[in-house]
């Protein structure tokens, strides 16, 4: 029975389905504690955000903060000058998720996934030839877990060139996006329970799920 359920849910599936539900936790979280210190965030210099970016990198490599909430939340107390910060957080916890998943055996990981479901295999070969496509759709998603898509990189082989590159170009859009929505915001509370309550942003949010689905559907689709 053990076996049989290993088999069905190899260590890299059970890894993604925590990797998903724990923001959904963690998000709550800070949200109340956002909230509950507002005026403490916005007496921050730019010292302490620097510091609690590199925390916070951490913290977005594995699942407990994700990156678009926190681009709202640093739109909303520091404007555009957020960018920087949420750029190089965004690379830090890429960076950090490559290196912690080399160090566990991801070939090993690999292997098992492959084993469970057959084709994989395939779908890594066409990944092999179009890695920096699939990364930049696949980080041009709203809705992507961030966390689960940089292990997933990792354990298709992908070289840190290639995601660093096409993560930080499919992170762009929806960083300038969730700031610009953070920027207008009057009430953080409002903000977090709402984040896409304005048309333009809905329509632009819309925009890039169909942008990343459709490019993510073009990398699926079979070859002739």
């Amino acid at each position: 029975m053990e076996k049989a359920f290993i088999k069905k849910y190899p260590l890299p599936v059970l890894t993604s389905i925590v990797l998903t539900i724990v923001p959904l936790f963690t998000s709550s979280l800070l949200t109340g504690w956002a909230i509950t210190h507002e005026q403490l965030l916005a007496e921050w210099p730019l010292e302490t955000w620097m510091l609690a970016t590199i925390g916070l990198a951490v913290a977005s490599a594995l699942a407990l903060s994700p990156p678009t909430f926190l681009a709202l939340v640093y739109g909303y107390f520091l404007g555009w000058i957020a960018l920087p910060f949420l750029f190089l957080l965004n690379l830090m916890a890429i960076l950090v998720v490559y290196t912690v998943a080399r160090r566990m055996r991801s070939g090993s990981m690999l292997l098992h996934l492959q084993r469970a479901y057959p084709q994989v295999h395939r779908l890594l070969q066409r990944f092999e030839e179009n890695q920096l496509r699939l990364i930049f759709f696949a980080k041009l998603s709203p809705v992507l877990p961030f966390a689960v898509t940089n292990l997933f990189f990792v354990l298709a082989g992908a070289q840190l060139r290639q995601v660093l590159l096409g993560g930080t170009l499919g992170m762009v859009p929806r960083t300038v996006l969730a700031v610009w929505v953070g920027l207008e915001a009057r009430e953080i509370s409002y903000l977090l329970a709402h984040p896409n309550e304005d048309l333009a942003s809905k329509l632009l949010l819309i925009v890039l799920i169909i942008a990343s689905t459709l490019g993510i559907a073009w990398f699926f689709k079979k070859k002739k």
